[in-house]
């Protein structure tokens, strides 16, 4: 009887060329892995976490913004309840964006659809939401590349805040939150090219800056910014759909 034999996914050339596509297509936000996850390392060290700790944390939780505030909560000995639904409403976002996804990996398993939404993060979902949709080659694979990349960094960044981020007196002297906000601008001018649809993205554009500098005057803090950009984007969809 003739032994069966299964294949071996990375001697697929094309399995292989998706996988480093999605690879380099993370290179962008590497910068902004280091920045952050290095200052989140820093936090979490002045919180009293070790550098074990810090990396077991950086590796399980996985996500900036609730790392941040679970160090914050873990320094002023909150109890462990309260941390993780802290944690649980911080990332909720996760289910709207890895649903957004979605339909572009609908012939996906279930197995590999968890595999794949367990890794998605606000970069990694703005890279993908560019990408995806014009997207032929193997998409399982160049997702694997994207999220591995970004996810190598994040840890890697957060150890090291963790061992050096004693050095490091006063962190926003060294400019790096800037880097998060200057990638994700870079992603939006890139998705804006491969789109060629400059009058309708610069119009929401220009409109959501005047929306949050309005609804400010009105409603001062961050709910300017989440109204302008429910406001800019409807408008943007019916002039889409008008269209």
């Amino acid at each position: 009887m003739k032994a069966e034999t299964k294949e071996n996914p990375w001697q697929s050339t094309e399995k292989k060329a998706a996988f480093m596509d999605g690879v380099y297509a993370c290179v962008p936000t590497l910068l902004g892995y280091l920045s952050i996850g290095f200052a989140a390392g820093v936090v979490a060290k002045t919180a009293g976490l070790s550098v074990l700790e810090i990396t077991l944390m950086s590796l399980f939780l996985y996500a900036g913004s609730a790392q941040f505030i679970a160090a914050s909560m873990i320094g002023a000995s909150f109890s462990v309840i309260a941390i993780a639904i802290t944690i649980f409403f911080i990332n909720i976002r996760h289910l709207l964006m890895t649903a957004a996804l979605a339909p572009y990996l609908k012939n996906l398993s279930i197995g590999k659809n968890i595999l794949i939404g367990a890794q998605v993060t606000d970069e990694t979902f703005g890279v993908a939401a560019n990408r995806l949709p014009n997207m032929n080659g193997n998409r399982f694979y160049w997702m694997l590349g994207l999220n591995i990349t970004a996810y190598i960094n994040w840890v890697l960044a957060n150890v090291l805040g963790g061992l050096f981020g004693e050095l490091v007196t006063d962190i926003s002297a060294l400019g790096i939150d800037f880097a998060l906000p200057a990638m994700f601008a870079g992603l939006l001018v890139l998705q804006m090219i491969s789109r060629s649809k400059y009058a309708i993205d610069l119009t929401v554009a220009l409109l959501a800056i005047a929306l949050v500098i309005g609804v400010h005057y009105l409603i001062p803090g961050s709910w300017s910014v989440i109204i302008a950009t429910l406001i800019a984007t409807t408008i943007g969809m019916v002039i889409k759909q008008w269209k």
